[in-house]
């Protein structure tokens, strides 16, 4: 069975997080960020040193630990009951990061749409990136080099997933808007995918 699946996408800064764990408290969604799975991962785990040291410079984790650490974790959410695949909906944060990861994921999500949120302002974006790296102490936020390196990195290999997935599944959103003003628009098209 083809789990049901919203991406949230988009640039490093531009929101996602902040949408998702909105999100993700309304009954039917889970929110599930790649990011924080890296993140929370223990120091004794060898997946830890890889994510610092893709985080670090700012690329991506290569794409098998990346696609298995975010299904290790929708099976363990599943079989404690927090993930009902046959009538919740995935909302997947920061992952696929490229193509072959789409590809990779085809077998396992049925994506009904795409989240495209776009701020077309990269001062802001490197604001966002720079005020989370001291409120959340996050190493990959903290360097001006690696935040544009991040930026690279998303439109070289991030953005073309996009394309992968179709017009047809991808809704923009302006996220440079207040993230009240985001959320009013998402919800509307999250209405929209649930007739």
């Amino acid at each position: 069975m083809k789990l049901r699946t919203i991406l949230l996408f988009g640039s490093p800064g531009a929101g996602k997080g902040t949408q998702g764990a909105i999100l993700g408290n309304i009954p039917g969604y889970m929110h599930i960020s790649s990011g924080d799975l890296f993140r929370g991962l223990g120091i004794q785990n060898p997946l830890r040193e890889t994510f610092l040291k893709y985080a670090g410079r700012g690329e991506l984790v290569p794409d098998e630990p990346s696609i298995g650490l975010v299904q290790d974790d929708i099976e363990n959410r599943t079989r404690n009951g927090t993930f009902q695949p046959e009538t919740d909906t995935l909302l997947l944060d920061g992952i696929p990061r490229n193509v072959a990861q789409a590809q990779l994921l085809d077998d396992t999500l049925n994506v009904v749409g795409v989240l495209n949120l776009f701020c077309k302002d990269i001062d802001i974006m490197v604001e966002r990136l720079q005020a989370r790296a001291l409120r959340e102490n996050r190493l990959d936020d903290a360097n001006l080099e690696t935040i544009r390196n991040r930026l690279e990195v998303y439109k070289a290999e991030t953005r073309p997933v996009l394309e992968h997935y179709g017009d047809g599944l991808s809704h923009t959103i302006d996220s440079t808007q207040s993230p009240v003003r985001v959320l009013r628009d998402v919800l509307e098209v999250l209405a929209k995918l649930e007739t």
